[in-house]
């Protein structure tokens, strides 16, 4: 009984000591410390990608470097408003020494995303009272330029992927079943990186996108077109010799194609085509296409892996007015609703 007495006393020491230590720490670690605390638990706890980590990274390294001296206590909207006010202003230099001002809209958007997650880690935590984004407006995107990719800038990519095919043919097919994944298949670019040859349903004729690979931390299955699937069978003749369980593959070694192979790839195609594309609009390509062809939002975004499906009601902006004239053409007053 003394013993048992005796175990409660140190138990309950350790836990008002950790209590305490707990308390002081909170006063003590500055801004800094709780972002790396917060990027630990989003990289190991949840398992978000090194490309989710790295963009959370960069936003709060923006943050920190515009609003010198941020601390707990001067997370107010007022401050965030005078951060996206100096990004807004301030001069950067691009490419070739040339000065730009100003962000679009879009990359306001980007930064609100990525700085209010760890605002509201902040805020579930008790370090602020309140997220401060939450009494700000969400600014919506124009999107006056069109993302997705025409026809014919889609057939002069395909066609520098075939005048390379010279230097390696295990390459070639490579580069056309990853271009056709993310034509077909709506892929991000790091769910198309981390695929693996059992993800790959010949029979049921399925792409399954893991969890561990996907943005939205869930698993989807994707039907594969008929032209992907030839490319596919094609490609993994070619490549027999790899024992790396990765889809694409390297050219020099035993292992998936790096993210700077990827780079290297695209700068080469977009100079052989004179297309200057980005991967990512390959997804967007997708998304317009399916919406024209089916009309159905549901299933896109069921293909797309979004949360939220007003995620992809955005790619219902790309749908031209004329379009919609034939439906319009169809309603008859005789058949309205009783």
């Amino acid at each position: 009984m003394q013993l048992f007495l005796y175990l409660i006393l140190i138990i309950l020491f350790f836990h008002n000591e950790q209590c305490r230590r707990h308390a002081g720490i909170v006063m003590k670690k500055d801004i800094q410390q709780l972002f790396n605390e917060f990027i630990w638990e989003c990289e190991f706890v949840k398992r978000l990608r090194p490309d989710t980590l790295q963009s959370y990274r960069q936003a709060f390294s923006t943050f920190a470097k515009l609003t010198p001296g941020v601390s707990l206590e001067s997370l107010t909207p007022n401050m965030i408003t005078t951060f996206f006010k100096t990004l807004q202003e301030r001069k950067r230099i691009v490419g070739r020494g040339t000065v730009k001002i100003g962000v679009k809209t879009s990359t306001v958007g980007a930064y609100w995303r990525k700085l209010t997650c760890f605002f509201q880690w902040l805020e579930l935590r008790n370090y602020i009272s309140v997220n401060p984004f939450k009494v700000l407006t969400y600014p919506t995107p124009a999107y006056e330029d069109a993302k997705y990719l025409k026809k014919r800038e889609i057939e002069k990519i395909i066609t520098a992927i075939h005048a390379s095919q010279g230097n390696s043919i295990l390459v070639f097919k490579r580069n056309l079943v990853l271009f056709y994944l993310l034509l077909y298949c709506g892929l991000r670019k790091e769910e198309v990186m981390l695929l693996q040859i059992p993800d790959i349903d010949f029979e049921r004729r399925l792409l399954t996108i893991r969890k561990e690979s996907s943005k939205s931390g869930k698993t989807r299955q994707l039907p594969l077109h008929s032209t992907t699937l030839m490319h596919l069978k094609d490609y993994l003749k070619q490549r027999n010799e790899y024992t790396t369980p990765y889809l694409i593959v390297s050219k020099g070694t035993d292992d998936k194609l790096s993210y700077a192979g990827l780079k290297h790839l695209v700068d080469s195609i977009r100079k052989r085509s004179g297309v200057q594309f980005h991967l990512h609009q390959f997804r967007h390509t997708f998304a317009v296409n399916f919406l024209k062809t089916t009309n159905n939002i549901g299933h896109l975004r069921q293909l797309m892996g979004h949360k939220d499906i007003r995620m992809t009601m955005v790619y219902l902006r790309c749908i031209n007015v004329d379009e919609i004239r034939g439906e319009i053409e169809l309603m008859n007053i005789d058949n309205f609703l009783k």
